[in-house]
């Protein structure tokens, strides 16, 4: 089992790109209602979350298993409601969202553990309530994360509880991504 503590303590963090990724904020940018209730899986360092913080939303949750991750991201934004940042396990986590935004956390789980993923989010969606985020499109690494996959694995879990309003390659992933991202928008059904 991976030590997510361990890897922020040595700074092993290569999925951590240091800002919101390209097709997250584009989708974010368009948000007219700011007091979507929003929850961030495995949110890591946060960057989503900031940027979501510094364009007025208030009502956005971040929940990791590390410590440290969420000390830091308390420290760089003092405004942010403590009570906002959840350090926990996203399986046993309660609550209702208007919006779940994925970002490196599915592609972090054990693979053994992606039907319930899907399960999970749905439970905790509103009624009309969305998925958003991004996923890996590369070979099926089973050793390490990040694991991979397919559109095809994927509909696999979501088709049961989501229908789908966009889910294709991101057209606008940053360079180091680029061909390697799709972009999902799901409605829970």
């Amino acid at each position: 089992m991976i030590n997510w503590e361990e890897r922020y303590q040595q700074n092993n963090t290569g999925w951590d790109i240091g800002y919101p990724s390209t097709p997250l904020k584009e989708y974010f940018d368009q948000i007219k209602n700011k007091d979507l209730k929003i929850l961030i899986p495995g949110a890591g360092n946060a960057h989503e979350a900031e940027y979501l913080h510094q364009q007025g939303f208030t009502n956005v949750f971040i929940l990791d298993i590390a410590p440290s991750p969420l000390i830091a991201f308390a420290k760089r934004n003092p405004s942010f409601p403590k009570s906002h940042l959840i350090e926990g396990d996203f399986f046993s986590h309660e609550g209702a969202y208007d919006l779940i935004v994925e970002q490196t956390f599915f592609c972090a789980i054990s693979l053994e553990l992606r039907a319930a993923y899907a399960k999970k989010v749905y439970q905790l969606l509103k009624p009309n309530g969305k998925l958003m985020g991004l996923f890996w499109s590369i070979e099926l690494n089973t050793d390490q994360p990040p694991f991979g996959g397919c559109k095809t694995e994927y509909r696999e879990y979501f088709d049961e509880y989501f229908d789908y309003v966009h889910f294709d390659q991101a057209y606008n992933s940053i360079k180091p991504r680029k061909d390697t991202e799709l972009f999902l928008l799901a409605k829970k059904k």
